[in-house]
């Protein structure tokens, strides 16, 4: 296989790339792409999927990098010797950069809980308001009878720090673990030499690098699946026994937390542009006009409108006179009239209208009914030539309705359109 990092531009996030496939499909690593997966954090972006992402987004937690894009020809990257070490190096031997953009971390709030039996993760806020880095303290308890027994450790997060406590931390398995995976056809044709196996008296021909390398090497993992949230964090997590789907709860929880408090500040905040300067930028008229004013707007990166369903909008007329839900095709237009409101803040395109050109992945989650308030948001996600590029969502109150990629040619307003 073939494994590539390419820089990224600022603000593009980490991006999965498998080019082996007939046309390359990319897989941003995001806790939305997440599937489901035994020991191992998968991303997958319809059937194609990346398997055991987590030491290398590990590396790029422990190092600092958000703008990355990751090409392979392969459906896992490579285990190495299960630490993110071997990532970290070619990270480095390839140079890394600051780039000319401000960074905006996830600061924790308050107090996020999730727990399944005795596992336990808690986030909570950072000590001190000028604090700008991530403190993790975890607990790991395998009992006293297991010869991993009880390992406590605690890391704040820096690159420095990184390498020499958590980097080189490699993957475990008890002797009972790894004969189970071998009966069932993995991992056949590695041997103790190749992986830290415990048996009743410790590792099997092999050493550990620190006496207590279990537990750092789960920091090592949840520091590789807290990169799904998009954003570096910062605040402090106390973790006891917690694995990846555990990890993958806590970052769910924290965005559906940050998302709560988006839709109450952003619902009582004046707005950006009325209905008087959205009608300025959209051709659209009634009945079409749906989007009612612009909340919050970021240049020409991100767009949050609002869209008020009243029960007497016309089509509730016929869908459905009993039972009255908004077509979906009407979600979908208000998120792409958001996008072209979007595209229009880049000057380069002021007095060009945004014509529907492509939809994909398309996702509707729940009814939009009378009384409803749709948040809407549209995030630029490349602009080329004569064709716009945004990722779409809308929600009601916290609930995600409907999310769309969508394509717009950008043509000029005395242009033929399609």
């Amino acid at each position: 296989m073939t494994l590539r990092m390419h820089p990224a531009k600022p603000n593009s996030g980490i991006w999965f790339v498998r080019s082996d496939q007939a046309k390359p499909v990319r897989i941003q690593a995001l806790v939305d792409a997440v599937t489901k997966r035994a020991r191992r954090t998968a991303l997958q972006n319809g059937t194609v999927s990346i398997e055991t992402v987590e030491h290398c987004l590990g590396a790029c937690s422990g190092l600092g990098i958000d703008n990355l894009e990751i090409e392979l020809t392969n459906s896992e990257l490579p285990a190495f010797d299960g630490s993110s070490m071997p990532f970290v190096k070619m990270l480095q031997d390839a140079g890394i950069c600051e780039q000319d953009a401000s960074r905006d971390p996830f600061i924790i709030s308050g107090v996020t809980r999730v727990c399944d039996g005795d596992m336990e993760l808690v986030a909570l806020e950072p000590l001190t308001e000028d604090a700008d880095t991530l403190e993790i303290l975890y607990e790991l308890d395998y009992g006293a009878e297991s010869p991993i027994g009880r390992q406590v450790h605690s890391f704040r997060v820096t690159p420095k720090g990184f390498i020499d406590e958590i980097a080189s931390a490699r993957t475990f398995v008890l002797k009972s673990e790894a004969d189970a995976l071998q009966q069932a056809g993995l991992g056949a044709h590695l041997t103790y030499k190749d992986i830290v196996v415990f048996g009743e008296d410790g590792p099997i021909d092999n050493k550990l690098r620190y006496p207590n390398e279990c537990v750092r090497h789960k920091i090592l993992d949840l520091l590789g699946d807290l990169m799904l949230l998009g954003r570096f964090v910062v605040g402090r997590i106390h973790a006891r026994k917690s694995g990846h789907a555990l990890n993958h709860a806590l970052v769910r929880a924290l965005l559906d937390r940050q998302l709560k408090a988006d839709v109450g500040r952003l619902v009582t905040k004046n707005p950006q542009m009325d209905i008087h300067r959205v009608r300025r930028i959209l051709p659209h008229r009634y009945p079409f006009l749906l989007v009612d004013r612009l909340i919050e707007i970021e240049g020409s990166k991100r767009a949050v409108g609002l869209k008020n369903v009243t029960i007497n909008e016309e089509f509730f007329q016929g869908h459905y006179p009993g039972h009255p839900i908004m077509p979906g095709v009407l979600v979908l237009e208000a998120m792409a009239q958001l996008g072209g409101i979007l595209l229009a803040q880049d000057l380069e395109h002021t007095g060009k209208v945004a014509v529907l050109f492509s939809l994909d992945k398309v996702r509707f989650r729940r009814p939009v009914t009378p009384g409803d308030q749709l948040i809407l948001e549209a995030r630029s996600v490349r602009v080329r030539g004569k064709i716009g590029h945004v990722r779409t969502s809308a929600h009601v109150g916290t609930e995600l309705a409907a999310e769309a990629e969508i394509k717009f040619m950008l043509n000029d307003e005395d242009e033929d359109q399609p």
